[in-house]
């Protein structure tokens, strides 16, 4: 919580408060925190799989699935630190789940833009989804090229240090714009959700649509522009 990158939005409003009463119901029952993390991989890609499907009530459960998600994304690390059985192998497993959660949420909102057929909507949702996993992979991999370094983890004060002092303005400036959420999961179940009331009540998939090409349009600049930030950042040295 008390990271400045670490914790989502909606665990420091509701989530982490929810939270703390499954884990104390998941630590009387024989789960262990990996498959709790398992738990979250599997309703991440359900509700990928619910967005792909035609109708309001599909773009409302998946909404829900996603929060699902969240909530053991939260109580799995909980669980985990409260139990003393915390792993590489349970990090492990929570990067993978959001690798998989946004990307098949992405997919999803791909194949409902394009009603039954596959068309360039589906291209765009697969385009999309490649590029959310690219940026995570470009963070994850800092550390893979500092640890084949000799060198210890990035710490965030590195991500803020810039060579240019114009860099590092416009990383914040971009930062507080937070357009690169519109392809993160929990954001992107609402607006997919939004887009389908709208939908609902207009006739069409033109808000569906719209949200579809923002998403790949800023998959693609966010994949550019976290690589620039990388290498002008301090994070590599």
């Amino acid at each position: 919580m008390d990271r400045r990158s670490g914790e989502h939005w909606a665990g420091v409003l509701y989530m982490r408060k929810l939270s703390v009463y499954v884990t104390w119901v998941l630590a009387k029952t024989p789960i262990t925190p990996n498959q709790a993390t398992g738990l979250m991989i599997v309703f991440g890609v359900l509700a990928g799989v619910a967005l792909a499907l035609p109708g309001l009530w599909a773009a409302l459960g998946a909404a829900v699935l996603v929060q699902v998600y969240l909530l053991l994304d939260c109580s799995d690390g909980e669980l985990a630190r409260w139990t003393g059985r915390t792993s590489i192998t349970g990090v492990y497993l929570d990067r993978v789940g959001h690798y998989f959660a946004e990307a098949a949420l992405l997919i999803g909102l791909g194949f409902r833009a394009s009603v039954a057929v596959p068309d360039w909507y589906t291209v765009l949702g697969f385009a999309a989804a490649l590029g959310a996993i690219l940026i995570k992979a470009e963070t994850d991999l800092v550390d893979v090229a500092r640890a084949r370094s000799g060198l210890v983890a990035a710490t965030e004060e590195a991500a803020e240090r810039f060579a240019s002092r114009k860099l590092a303005l416009a990383r914040r400036a971009a930062a507080a714009l937070r357009f690169h959420r519109i392809i993160q999961a929990v954001e992107l179940s609402i607006l997919a959700a939004f887009a389908a009331v709208w939908d609902h009540f207009a006739g069409g998939l033109a808000a569906t649509r719209v949200l579809t090409v923002a998403c790949a349009v800023v998959a693609g600049v966010q994949l550019i522009l976290h690589l620039v930030s990388i290498l002008a950042s301090r994070r590599l040295s």
